[in-house]
């Protein structure tokens, strides 16, 4: 038996509870009690200590208090002194590696981001950071061979995580506003959150209402796994809408939404428009480039050519690279070891990591430096300049059999040899994954980006146009190219 199969680039991620026909629970409590020990194990060997402290923390999941009890009895067993963390955001479960009230030597998220109710997962992390994939596959080899490392009997303690980081996010929004009322810099301030039901409803109720703010007309704090009322995910059109909506009908200032465990968020103008995927990007570089005005961004593939405009036109450098969180961090933490100052990696998914912020990727870290510029002025007017595609839109094409990614990548040699002998059609000068193909006015006016899904047999395949119908001209273009390819379900194209 071996958990690879669990292994989602750097995390850990399974079905942990049944109810959904052809789903079989396969992220068991003996999985992860063994995938706990085998991190015990790992980072002892890391730190050269016998005797470690882990948090343990977990997002609002129905699985999440079962596997929590399963994980901390496999660190008992081994030793560790136990850090219970209970209700946590991944965020916060990093920071419990920096917290002097915490000091821990690792920690343990127990999450599935936005994925379905029955879904759930790990995160690890230690004093540097989140686990990179490598690390991951060094965790399964451990807790295959069942070689872990045992010491004495472990302790756990209850420990309020969640009081200690909400207090760290005040303190940094006091020092930042230079208000009469340093208890209540929010006063005057009208802001609703969306947490989706997830685990960041404590930044409405611990957060904004204690410095002042106004949070009548937030919706679904209130944690709950089955997730009634809306997918908790920024990108989700559903979620941004309600959002949005809650804005508006409050008359508020400022609308603020996160996904399940927080690592992710977006907002909302006090006109009720949405400030996501390429408006979330060119809000977080303005606040990036506060104090470094010629700093480089890093972004993922799929950003438009109006973000990129942007971004030039406001002094900074616009560096895309490959679709995933890890990616572009990683990207922007080897430009900074060259020499390339980049104070920020982002996705259009609402993923930010500011290096000011250990590069890691933080919602209420993203909001709260948002708050703090409404304060200041309004979101809308911030980003009065960037302009928006006329046309745009994502189309998942499903690949079926087996070797779905090696497939994918030779349908994507195809289509590059197709665009070379297309007089119409450029290749783009840079791109890091996948194709990414400009057209002419003749011919759509716009860009095509289609790319290998990181994990799942899919080719997303995005468009932007600047001329009416020319995303449709593109999508045939594209469906056209791809009709000799049996293996893909065009269905999506037609």
């Amino acid at each position: 038996m071996t958990y690879a199969k669990l292994q989602n680039g750097s995390d850990i991620r399974g079905i942990a509870l049944e109810g959904i026909d052809g789903e079989y629970v396969n992220l068991t409590e003996q999985a992860v009690y063994d995938l706990a020990r085998a991190f015990g194990t790992w980072l002892s060997k890391q730190t050269g200590k016998d005797h470690l402290k882990i948090a343990i923390g977990r997002d609002s999941r129905l699985s999440g208090q079962n596997l929590q009890h399963s994980i901390m009895d496999g660190l008992l067993f081994d030793g560790v002194q136990i850090f219970d963390c209970g209700l946590a955001t991944t965020p916060a479960m990093f920071m419990a590696c920096v917290f002097p009230q915490t000091d821990c030597d690792g920690s343990i998220m127990i999450t599935a981001s936005h994925l379905p109710w029955n879904r759930n997962g790990m995160k690890f992390f230690d004093k540097n950071g989140g686990l990179e994939s490598f690390q991951i596959k060094e965790l399964i080899e451990i807790a295959d061979t069942q070689n872990f490392i045992r010491a004495r009997e472990g302790s756990i303690r209850k420990c309020d995580l969640m009081d200690f980081y909400a207090t760290h996010l005040k303190n940094m929004i006091k020092e930042e506003i230079n208000a009469p009322d340093y208890e209540q810099p929010l006063k005057g301030l009208h802001i609703v959150v969306d947490a989706g039901n997830g685990a960041g409803g404590f930044y409405a109720t611990n957060v904004l209402g204690p410095l002042g703010a106004d949070i009548s007309g937030s919706q679904f704090l209130e944690p709950d796994g089955t997730f009634p009322n809306h997918i908790p995910n920024p990108e989700n059109k559903e979620a941004m809408d309600s959002v949005c909506r809650a804005v508006l009908d409050h008359h508020a200032d400022l609308g603020l939404i996160f996904d399940t465990d927080v690592d992710r968020s977006s907002a909302v103008d006090e006109n009720g428009n949405p400030i996501s995927r390429n408006a979330i990007i060119a809000l977080a570089a303005l606040i990036a480039k506060k104090d470094h005005p010629q700093t480089t961004i890093v972004t993922d593939s799929v950003t438009s050519d109006e973000l990129h405009t942007f971004l030039e036109n406001h002094g900074m450098k616009h560096h895309r690279f490959k679709r995933g969180y890890k990616n572009v961090i990683n990207e922007a933490k080897r430009l900074n070891e060259e020499g390339i100052d980049c104070q920020l990696a982002i996705e259009t998914s609402g993923h930010a990591a500011f290096k000011q912020n250990y590069f890691l990727d933080d919602g209420a870290y993203l909001a709260t430096q948002i708050v703090i510029k409404a304060v200041k002025e309004k979101i809308s007017n911030q980003l009065s300049d960037l302009k928006q595609p006329l046309e745009e839109g994502e189309f998942r094409i499903h690949i079926d059999g087996e070797n779905f990614a090696e497939y994918g990548n030779f349908v994507i040699d195809q289509l590059t040899e197709k665009a070379k002998k297309d007089p119409s059609i450029q290749l783009a000068d840079s791109n890091y994954e996948g194709i990414r193909l400009n057209f002419d006015k003749e011919h759509g006016y716009g860009w095509l980006l289609v790319r290998m899904s990181l994990h799942d047999p899919i080719l997303p395949c995005n468009i932007e146009s600047n001329m009416k119908g020319g995303k449709e001209q593109i999508k045939q273009w594209l469906n056209h190219a791809l009709q000799e390819d049996d293996r893909l379900d065009l269905s999506v194209l037609k």
